[in-house]
């Protein structure tokens, strides 16, 4: 139970990597992508399916966290300029911010929650419609530290009738829920293939919408990502592949493609119906016990379930299911300093199921947990 973390992949993704693998032992690097130039590409088609887009619009990378900064990077930002974030944004995004914003002048300004806990929507109308020039709206869909889904569709909306581009974090929720770019109306969005996609480590993608594409220069080029046309001069590709490079994981590429059509076989809505009851199931098996607490927040959640037990520290309580043979992991302040010392949380246990979990693996992980007051 730790698919946000990492997914286990199907036999057909494995299989994949694997056959592309003994192909280039076989063949040698260069003469086993040349072969696999349909597979290749048919990776790229199965994103456009996937989130609706077009398969110029999509750069393959090697993990969420680069696509994001490519994206976040290749934007120019002024003095004043202002950055409008959510209090659930992951720490990688929120030290690029706080990088850019001390080299630029820039001004990082937090949204308020409403009281469900997700990005209040009147307040981030207040802040469009007041004070100086905003540059970008970046938003985590769904946080690491917690089951809740921002209302992304009603972020795009705002975003799009104010002008601004916005910048989607799908991390967590690309392949556990349908993200449809043109319903969230995200300009940019990055995913990883890991997690939810049950797809290999090292494996991650970015959308950039045709029509903001030109106003973005990624932050380094190469000889993929541009033509040298003369000794003192380049082009940049007119495509989203502008912020890849020449050098790439094919095998990995490969199984992210299988991952995908794995995904889609199955139904992206069946998925979310899955894994949101066995998460809710969870939950209420969890608020049942004595000491324990849940701590997910949001009018709609998915299938990250975040608790506490009284006087246990969450490592503890990690270990203690670990030795049972349960796969959870830790969330702590260091990943959310902007949301869980404001809840009066510093760490949580992070359980997250995917639709192959079963109701006695619920049963399994409510079992094993030490009871409040025990530690070890």
């Amino acid at each position: 139970m730790n698919n946000a973390g990492a997914a286990l992949p199907p036999a057909q993704v494995t299989e994949a990597v694997i056959a592309h693998l003994r192909r280039e032992a076989e063949l040698g690097g260069y003469e086993a992508a040349e072969a696999a130039a349909e597979q290749v590409q048919a990776t790229y088609t199965a994103i456009a399916r996937l989130i609706g887009c077009e398969v110029d619009e999509v750069a393959v990378v090697e993990n969420a966290t680069r696509a994001w900064d490519m994206a976040f990077y290749a934007m120019s930002f002024m003095p004043g300029d202002r950055i409008l974030t959510t209090h659930a944004e992951y720490a990688s995004n929120v030290i690029a911010f706080l990088q850019v914003a001390g080299r630029t002048g820039a001004v990082v300004e937090v949204v308020d929650d409403d009281e469900h806990g997700q990005i209040s929507l009147t307040d981030l109308r207040r802040r469009l419609t007041s004070g100086g020039q905003v540059r970008l709206i970046a938003v985590t869909h769904v946080p690491t530290q917690g089951g809740l889904v921002n209302p992304a569709e009603q972020v795009g909306a705002l975003a799009r009738e104010a002008g601004v581009p916005f910048l989607l974090d799908a991390c967590q929720s690309v392949g556990q829920l349908p993200v449809d770019v043109q319903r969230t109306g995200a300009d940019l969005l990055s995913t990883t293939g890991r997690k939810y996609l049950r797809g290999p480590r090292g494996t991650g993608f970015l959308y950039v919408r045709r029509s903001i594409l030109d106003r973005l220069e990624p932050p380094f080029l190469d000889l993929h990502a541009a033509t040298w046309t003369a000794p003192r001069r380049y082009e940049i590709r007119p495509d989203a592949r502008r912020f890849e490079t020449w050098e790439t994981n094919y095998a990995g590429k490969i199984g992210l493609g299988v991952a995908i059509d794995y995904a889609l076989s199955w139904g992206l809505d069946a998925i979310e119906a899955r894994v949101t009851t066995l998460a809710e199931t969870l939950r209420a098996r969890l608020r049942a016990l004595d000491g324990v607490r849940v701590h997910d927040q949001g009018q709609r959640r998915c299938g990250i379930v975040t608790f506490t037990v009284q006087d246990v520290p969450a490592r503890d309580v990690q270990r203690r299911l670990a030795c049972s043979g349960v796969n959870t992991s830790v969330s702590d302040a260091g990943s959310a300093r902007l949301d869980l010392p404001r809840r009066g949380l510093s760490e949580l246990v992070r359980a997250s199921v995917h639709y192959y979990n079963t109701d006695d693996e619920l049963d399994r992980l409510v079992h094993a947990l030490p009871r409040a007051g025990t530690t070890g």
